[in-house]
């Protein structure tokens, strides 16, 4: 088991870091470039660094599940390759965004509407067929207390719906400086590495998907570290939300997300947060305010934070991603005697 987990990180990474290479060449050449918001205004000389680069790992996690990942699909285990292609849907639709922002050359792309549901579709397709095949029960698993909690199964769906979109979206709002979406996802696709192997043989196909995304994403790092040659664009960032939350549910361990998931957490609070102090006082005081000085969060702290330290990409880059590793750890802690070999 440990050798098909360390072979499907290194043929993910090689695939990755060698295709990119030639990929972020063709990228250029296509004028694919991402465009920035004008509120953030000092990662304008980033316009036109080409975007859509999750493609990288997102091949790379496909070449694994179907060439590593192949003996177990010959023995009936196909665990990986439907948690392969709930995140593949959700890559679709980010790629759907990203191809309507290079169309319209600005930042928006697929109406909130219109990403809301497909992702809510896609939601729930994959809980439904996941419960039909026995990989997901309507009961709720409590890490660190080892207890299970039983819920309705009406229930259920709607509380595997919200997470889900919750997870993608949260991914999505993370990628906002270079290497920060992939650098806090590594931490938490290694935690679903050291869980296969805490926990034996019956979870070797999920590790496998889990280890290739950690190697594929530290290839993609090689091009998306600061300064950046390539953004994965919502293209890689929804696919990496769906990819952890497909993870949870189908170790079905799905409220380990609030510690592993901490930072992608704490990022969206930071949003809703903003927008909603901003709406309420501006009812009352007939103008808005804000709580931080642009969300979500790591805008906040590049502009000053309250201590008016500004943070360079590099140092947040190491700070989410520390956050994120020691979270990941204390989940393990949380988790690992569930399935005691």
């Amino acid at each position: 088991m440990t050798i098909k987990l360390i072979t499907a990180f290194v043929l993910a990474f090689l695939f990755s870091s060698a295709f990119g290479k030639y990929y972020v060449l063709w990228l250029v050449k296509q004028k694919a470039g991402q465009q920035i918001k004008t509120e953030v205004d000092w990662h304008q000389q980033k316009a036109g660094t080409p975007t859509m680069g999750g493609v990288m790992f997102i091949l790379g996690a496909i070449l694994v599940c179907l060439t590593v990942g192949f003996d177990g699909m010959l023995h009936g285990r196909f665990e990986h390759i439907f948690v392969l292609l709930f995140a593949c849907v959700f890559g679709i639709i980010g790629m759907l965004d990203d191809w309507e922002k290079l169309k319209k050359k600005e930042n928006t792309g697929l109406s909130s509407r219109s990403k809301f549901l497909l992702q809510l579709a896609a939601a729930l397709v994959f809980i439904l067929i996941m419960r039909q095949l026995g990989f997901v029960r309507p009961n709720l698993y409590v890490p660190f207390s080892q207890r299970t909690v039983y819920m309705p199964e009406w229930m259920y769906f709607v509380f595997a719906a919200f997470v889900i979109v919750g997870t993608v979206n949260a991914v999505n709002i993370t990628d906002g400086v270079d290497g920060l979406a992939s650098g806090t996802s590594l931490p938490v696709f290694l935690f679903f590495v050291a869980v296969s192997m805490a926990w034996g043989r019956r979870f070797q196909e999920l590790g496998i998907f889990a280890s290739a995304m950690v190697g594929g994403l530290c290839g993609f790092l090689i091009y998306n570290f600061n300064p950046a040659r390539c953004f994965m664009g919502d293209t890689g960032s929804l696919f990496l939300g769906g990819a952890i939350a497909a993870l949870a549910f189908a170790y079905d361990m799905p409220l380990i997300l609030i510690t592993l998931g901490l930072v992608f957490i704490v990022e969206t609070l930071s949003d809703i947060i903003q927008v909603s102090y901003f709406k309420i006082t501006r009812r009352i005081y007939g103008q808005g305010r804000r709580v931080f000085r642009m969300a979500p969060l790591h805008h906040h702290l590049e502009m000053g934070g309250w201590s008016n330290k500004k943070w360079k990409e590099k140092e947040l880059f190491c700070l989410f991603t520390g956050i994120s590793l020691a979270m990941a750890i204390i989940s393990f802690i949380g988790v690992y005697q569930r399935y005691p070999r």
